[in-house]
This record gives C-alpha cells, structure tokens and sequence, in this order.
C-alpha cells in the first residue's frame, strides 16, 4: 500500500512512465522501468538517470558548523575548503556505523558558507535524532532538514557530464571529483556536485521540489540521442555492488566498524577526537575481525544475503550482497569472511539453499572504469 508512503517530486512521472513503485525506506520508489539489465547497461555505456531525492539533506549554518561536523564524524571536517566533499562514517561510542554519509562545504550564491550532510533515506530519523541530542545551543548551529523542500538527481555514466553541462551554469566538467557547487540549474539556484554511486563518473543536482520534474524532463531530453535513460533502484543496486560501493543495512550496520568494512580512508584518528574514536583505536589492533572480500562464483547461480560462505562443511563468513553481474556476465557478491580465507584467489563455497558454489575472493571492486 502507498498511500502512506513519501512520495518525491518526481514520483507520478515514474508511474506514467513504466516505474515499478516499492515501498523503500518509507518512500514510494521506482525498483525499475523495464529491464534492470539494459537500465545498468545504458549508465555503463551512456548514462542512467536516477531519482535519489530519497536520500536525506540536513544543512548546517552557522559559526559552529565545523567544529560540531568535526566531533560527530570520522573524518577531519575542519580545514575543508569551500567545494569540498568528503564521505565519512557517523559512529556510536563503540565504533559501530550509524550511517555512511556525504559532507559538503559550499558557499552560497550569496557569499555565506554552510555545511550539507547527505544521508541514507532509511536512516534520516535516526541520524536527525542523535545529531540533535549532541546539539546544544553554545554550538551556535543551525540544523535544519531539507529532505522535503528539495529533489536529488544523479546522471551517472561515461556520458553523464556532456548531457548536463548546457543546463548547469558552472563548468561540470572543471569540477574535480569529490567537489560541489551551488549554480544555475536549468535557470534555477541548485547544488551540483561530481560525485555517485555507480562506480562512473557524473554528477548529482540538488534542486528545488518546483523544479525538479523540468530539470529530470530536460536531461533525459538531452541524452536521448547519446542513449540515456531513466534507471531504477534495481539497477542502481547492481552497478554499486560491481563498483564494490558498501550498502548501509547489507555490509554497514552498527554491529560493523568502519576498519572492518575496509574503510580505513575514510577514517582520520590522529590529532583529533569524535565519538566512536576510542573504539576504533582499540578495533585497529585486532587482528581476528572479519574481512570484506569480493566473491565470484564458477556457476550461474546467484548468492544472496546471509547465504553462508564455507570452507568444507564449516562456516566461515557470510554474504552481505550478491547479484549476477551485467557487465561480467557471472555471480558476484561481497560477504564478511574471517580474515584468514581473505587473500585474493582463495578457493570457497556459499551454501546456496542447501548446495554448495564454487566461489573464489578477488580483489576489490570488482568494476573499474576506464579513465
């Protein structure tokens, strides 16, 4: 039932236009059009175009913004210059992930600077709530939630930059990846930023709710002849699990540090403290924590979350995500194994319904595109 459902600017264009609607995190979402293979293929080729209005704004004003941003996230937020974009990890006490997110640093089109916070849409109550329990008014911060007022929009593919560079008024293609800036979108103040989650290069436009149904219309109306097309959350699942892209709920949950997820990067310890550093100084010591590996299957069969990878009759890990890849041609999948099956080219099975495949561990990710 969707009637209790949120619904994004874009959502009656979805449904008059084939989107298979779902309930996803609370929002009424397009899984797919028609196929999630040839959705996948076109962003690899040409460029997809995904509604991510979904996904959580939270901006931050004020003089504190820094400093508040600086002590609830993993990573060094203080010293970013404006543009900059960085992902981080929000962390509880015991090092387990809250959430994966996106912080910008962007100055506004009228001078003032202001921090923006992009979060998974299933995890916006949450993090809304613990940001606001960490808040007090000495912080001198203004948090204030703009999932609502405005639409996020990717154009992701080999294409994607050359389909919005004639609606966007600062130069898309000068942007260096992980940079943002607020600009003219189809005549109208936005973000766009160079950033995704499908392993290619493009870009994503925050803009407002008004505008969002012409800023959609006019990009697919300008990538229609290079072979854009509108792709679904199906597909975008698929093209972040080749890009080895961590997904909050399967390979991230608060039982998980970021150390054992593999992302070490996005994790600055020295010289500075937030919640959860404590925890993951101790957790960088251990040498038993499970490992995140890339799997790919001898057969045609396809593993699926908390499928048990073996060794023998023994479990030894377990898969997080699994799909079968369009652009490989083969099952694929990341699981959380112990550390001592890790090492690329690693002979094991997954139990899949009772039956075991043939799997080996290879080096992540398991796409990379080409420069």
């Amino acid at each position: 039932m969707t009637g209790s459902l949120l619904r994004t600017p874009l959502a009656d264009w979805h449904s008059a236009h084939g989107g298979r609607m779902v309930d996803f995190a609370g929002w009424s979402m397009p899984v797919q059009y028609g196929s999630i293979v040839e959705e996948h293929l076109a962003t690899r080729r040409a460029a997809g175009l995904f509604d991510v209005s979904h996904m959580g704004r939270l901006r931050f004003d004020g003089p504190g913004s820094a400093a508040l941003l600086e002590r609830l996230l993993t990573r060094k937020v203080v010293g970013m210059g404006p543009g900059k974009i960085r992902y981080s990890l929000v962390c509880n006490e015991r090092g387990g992930i809250l959430d994966d997110v996106l912080v910008y640093h962007l100055q506004e089109h009228g001078g003032g600077l202001y921090h923006l916070l992009v979060i998974n849409a299933s995890n916006r109550e949450k993090i809304v709530a613990w940001i606001r329990s960490h808040l007090t008014p000495s912080d001198e911060v203004r948090l204030t939630d703009k999932t609502l007022e405005t639409a996020m929009i990717a154009v992701q593919g080999p294409a994607a930059l050359r389909i919005v560079e004639p609606l966007v008024g600062a130069d898309v293609g000068g942007l260096g990846y992980y940079t943002g800036v607020e600009s003219t979108i189809a005549g109208h103040i936005g973000i766009v930023s160079r950033t995704g989650y499908t392993g290619e290069d493009g870009c994503e436009l925050i803009v407002p709710v008004t505008t969002a149904l012409e800023v959609w219309e006019k990009i697919l109306s300008h990538g229609k002849s290079a072979g854009a097309a509108a792709a679904g959350l199906g597909a975008r699942d698929t093209l972040r699990l080749e890009a080895a892209m961590p997904l909050y709920g399967h390979e991230l949950n608060e039982q998980i540090n970021p150390l054992t997820a593999g992302l070490g990067f996005a994790v600055n310890l020295e010289g500075r403290d937030f919640i959860g550093r404590a925890a993951l100084v101790t957790a960088r010591q251990r040498t038993d924590q499970p490992v995140r590996v890339g799997l790919e299957l001898a057969g045609r069969r396809v593993p699926r979350e908390h499928y048990p990878v073996v060794v023998g009759a023994r479990a030894v890990g377990e898969v997080t995500s699994g799909t079968f890849s369009p652009t490989l041609q083969k099952p694929i999948a990341m699981a959380y194994i112990q550390p001592q099956y890790s090492k690329p080219q690693t002979e094991l099975g997954v139990d899949i319904r009772g039956s075991v495949e043939l799997a080996r561990v290879v080096q992540l990710p398991f796409y990379s595109r080409k420069s």
